[in-house]
């Protein structure tokens, strides 16, 4: 893990943020795994960036309208498994959120405080690392979502993967979603169905690059 401190900011919590893309690109020529790299480019993808959008939590849109999004190298790879596996079984993967900028994480806190859902800042988030994704199945038949019990960002208990009181086939696809993903590296948050992480986030620094700043380090 790369702590350079020049372009870093300290957020008063002791936590390091990477918000220069020039110290990026440093970090990335000395590790090539560190790269962030658009999962845009998996075959048959889906996107729903829900905070691109005023359809989520918040209200608010939080990111520009763009339809990709961004995670670590190692995890991108697994994902693009990930797809591969379900488009044998008739699936695709529709991501709802992957990379979060830091300050967004920051906003968000503001309006929930509750870290079964919601990133404390005083820590960073694998979203924020870029090796966590949010996601869900489609049925690509129909073009359809799978039903998955609730919709993204459900708060409740109904969401967490220990609920039980759905009907059979929502078991079944959350068990299966949650299967796909674990065989290829990722691990679930217990709270909430669509949430999975890739590896040791801790490898990785939280950033709060934007998304035109990733695009643009991506083409040098």
């Amino acid at each position: 893990m790369f702590f350079i401190l020049l372009a870093q900011c300290t957020t008063g919590q002791g936590l390091y943020v990477v918000k220069d893309v020039k110290q990026y690109e440093k970090i990335v020529a000395l590790d090539s795994n560190q790269r962030m790299v658009s999962i845009g480019s998996i075959t048959g993808i889906q996107f729903d960036l829900r905070y691109a959008t005023t359809n989520n939590f918040t209200h608010q849109q939080l990111y520009p309208r763009i339809g990709y999004s961004y995670l670590r190298l190692a995890a991108a790879k697994a994902l693009d498994k990930v797809q591969g596996e379900c488009t044998a079984k008739g699936y695709s993967l529709k991501i709802f959120d992957a990379y979060r900028p830091y300050s967004v994480s920051q906003k968000m806190w503001i309006l929930i405080k509750d870290e079964r859902y919601v990133a404390n800042p005083v820590n960073g988030s694998g979203h924020n690392r870029g090796t966590t994704v949010d996601l869900t199945l489609v049925d690509v038949a129909t073009g359809k979502n799978v039903d998955m019990g609730t919709d993204f960002d459900n708060f409740t208990d109904s969401a967490h993967h220990d609920f039980k009181n759905l009907p059979e086939n929502v078991l079944k696809n959350r068990k299966f979603l949650r299967e796909v993903m674990e065989k290829n590296g990722f691990k679930a948050l217990e709270t909430e169905w669509w949430h999975y992480s890739f590896g040791n986030s801790k490898d990785y620094d939280v950033m709060d690059l934007s998304f035109r700043d990733l695009k643009r380090a991506a083409h040098r």
